[in-house]
């Protein structure tokens, strides 16, 4: 499942350093995930590292895109 950030971003410009795959990028007002790029750093980190450092907690696991494991694995190799 790709993550998406919430109406709550302050714009803190944390998430987007933190990103190993590039997913994340400033939108028309707040930052927005890319669910083709995000893996929920699955072949990098044992936990999503936008989540890990957002201040206000506003990044959530996106119900629109949901994958297994299996897929998020498969996608990590795509890319890298």
């Amino acid at each position: 499942m790709a993550l998406h950030i919430t109406d709550e971003c302050i714009n803190c410009d944390l998430c987007p350093l933190e990103c190993p795959n590039d997913a994340i990028t400033m939108g028309d007002e707040i930052y927005q995930i890319d669910f083709t790029r995000c893996t929920e750093c699955v072949g990098h980190y044992d936990e999503p590292q936008c989540m890990a450092v957002c201040p206000v907690e506003c990044i959530e696991k996106d119900p629109a895109h949901a994958e297994s494991e299996e897929a998020l694995w498969t996608k990590f190799a795509a890319l890298h």
